[in-house]
């Protein structure tokens, strides 16, 4: 336990990177450290239903439960019905031939279980060398702060992913091999830079997985994809797998926080983002106008967190979504026994609910000529009459509408009433198609791979050039929520360990476009002959191409480094072709 706080460090470090919980016992049981329901009870030896972490002790051998509750060693547990880990996989810690502890990966939800059975041999092989390198040093060097030092620097030498640490002036104090590939520096030229290291996007609503941070340092300023953990008077930078070194605007990460979810740094851009922040003090209504997809909502909610009504109610109704004989009660409300079916207790409407707020009425095209009549007298009086009622409500609220549709033409047509028009539309935004944001593909493909695979829970894929390029050619006729349904299939379909690939893309994004691999990785370019070659020849050469680096080099990162592939992707590949990994 003397060290225990390092250990701890390392058990959450392991825990973000393979998003899995994580414990760590000793030989007698005592829980050293561990995260989720693991983090607390630390110094603590374990009861009786300890008989996964037992086993593995007394085998010294790796235990694995894909299906928690039915394995054999579960037999004794009297908390076995009401466990709740789904998953598990034990690893002891060896040293000088004996077991001294075991770290163990605990799934604990579906998605968990699916990530640990779908990765087993790499997770396992990972952790044992991870494990060996920090407990040999620690054991080593135990009862020294200096040793302790030694033990992480050499932890996280040892990684695969880039790594920084910087100090309470912002000063590189150590960065491994990787981090040092990444900037193209050398360690003798990092070392005391000054780094400057900050969330693009997200920042106030994710305070973990990863992220597109802005690094500067010297005259350089790059995006980089990772996380970002506060530790004491120190900053862990863990880098991404995979990185994506986009150009960089030095006018990105400038504008208020609360306007950080309107992802986008394209001059149209940058014009809306400036307007919102000039508007939003004021109680004026607001028209956005827009193509369907381009976020209208987005915009909605910006205005009000930007303005004097943050804490106050913003409510959202879609005028195309709810029938016409529903809309009414919806917006207004009503008395008791006000129409047959009406609720006893009378129903408050949706504009008395953001009384004090805002009112987001999205599609407002849509709404009922009888409605806007009602609608235009709350407008000019601030006045709600819920239906059966003839004693009106003050209410203060500032009204925002969107919609898709040309209303000048609605006008004319006779669909929409000119004297609303003019009331809603006192402060007119336009928003600009996805098409006419130039430079914004990147950032926003970064932007929703961070929001989808933080909810969905899988691990950040990277994603090829040559994908990017066709994600910029493309028209997206559905704007930015097309967009981000499409980044949300993509993470949904791409192999854990891998990037994502133009063989992943649906047929509407490559129809009629040759497509061509950007990397010049030797096991990628097999890729290239996909149209003229079967599956079956396709994947014969490449398990050739791997059998023969794995007999030229016995260090399975260094084969990962000459194939041109992930870590993780050369383990997934040896099993696939049932390939010898001595």
């Amino acid at each position: 336990m003397q060290i225990q706080p390092t250990i701890l460090r390392f058990t959450k470090m392991l825990s973000s990177v393979l998003l899995l919980e994580v414990e760590i016992v000793d030989a007698n049981l005592v829980r050293v450290a561990g995260t989720g329901p693991y983090g607390k009870n630390f110094g603590r030896k374990l009861g009786s239903n300890s008989g996964l972490l037992k086993h593995v002790i007394d085998t010294q051998k790796e235990k694995i439960v894909t299906h928690s509750r039915f394995d054999p060693v579960c037999d004794g547990c009297s908390n076995k019905d009401e466990c709740q880990e789904k998953a598990f996989l034990g690893i002891p810690i060896l040293f000088q031939h004996t077991c001294i502890g075991v770290i163990s990966l605990v799934a604990f939800n579906l998605e968990q279980q699916q990530r640990l059975r779908d990765n087993l041999q790499e997770f396992s092989d990972y952790v044992r060398n991870i494990s060996h390198v920090f407990v040999s040093n620690l054991l080593e060097t135990q009862g020294s702060s200096s040793g302790l030092n030694k033990v992480l620097f050499s932890l996280i030498e040892n990684m695969d992913q880039g790594v920084l640490i910087l100090n309470e002036k912002n000063q590189v104090k150590f960065a491994n091999a990787m981090a040092l590939k990444e900037f193209n520096l050398a360690q003798e030229e990092i070392v005391g830079k000054t780094f400057n290291i900050h969330a693009l996007t997200f920042h106030q609503n994710y305070t973990s997985g990863h992220l597109q941070h802005i690094v500067s340092f010297d005259d350089r300023q790059e995006i980089m994809i990772g996380q970002l953990h506060q530790i004491q008077d120190h900053q862990l930078f863990l880098m991404a797998f995979h990185q994506s070194h986009s150009s960089f605007n030095d006018q990105v990460g400038h504008q208020d926080p609360r306007i950080g979810h309107l992802a986008g740094e394209s001059k149209p851009m940058r014009l809306l983002k400036n307007l919102i922040t000039r508007i939003a003090p004021s109680p004026s209504s607001v028209l956005v106008v827009g193509e369907s997809g381009t976020g209208k909502e987005v915009v909605a909610r910006a205005i009000h967190r930007l303005s004097n009504r943050s804490d106050k109610p913003f409510i959202a109704i879609n005028c195309a979504a709810i029938p016409d004989q529903l809309l009414e009660s919806e917006l207004f409300g009503y008395l008791k026994g006000a129409f047959t079916g009406a609720s006893a207790n009378g129903k408050v409407g949706l504009i008395q609910a953001a009384n004090q707020g805002t009112l987001f009425l999205d599609e407002i095209g849509d709404m009922p000529l009888l409605l806007q009549a009602k609608l235009l007298r709350t407008v000019e009086s601030r006045e709600v009459l819920p239906i059966g009622s003839s004693k009106p409500i003050p209410v203060d609220i500032r009204i925002i509408s969107a919609t898709n549709q040309n209303l000048e033409q609605y006008i004319a047509e006779g669909k929409f009433r000119e004297d609303l028009y003019y009331r809603l539309n006192v402060i007119p935004l336009s928003l600009p198609p996805l098409r006419e944001r130039e430079g914004d593909i990147e950032l926003l493909v970064h932007y929703f791979l961070s929001l989808h695979t933080k909810r969905i829970g899988i691990i950040y894929p990277g994603i090829s050039a040559e994908v990017l390029k066709i994600l910029r050619q493309y028209r997206w006729p559905g704007n930015v929520r097309e967009l981000s349904n499409l980044i949300e299939y993509l993470v949904n379909v791409v192999p854990s360990g891998e990037i994502i690939d133009t063989y992943l893309l649906p047929p509407n994004l490559t129809r009629g476009q040759y497509l061509h691999q950007p990397h010049t990785s030797a096991v990628s370019k097999t890729t290239e002959i996909c149209s003229s070659q079967d599956t079956l020849g396709l994947e014969n050469m490449e398990k050739r191409m791997i059998e023969e680096a794995l007999s030229h080099h016995a260090n399975k990162k260094l084969v990962a480094e000459k194939l041109g592939i992930g870590i993780a992707t050369l383990y997934r590949k040896i099993k696939k072709y049932e390939l010898s990994s001595n």
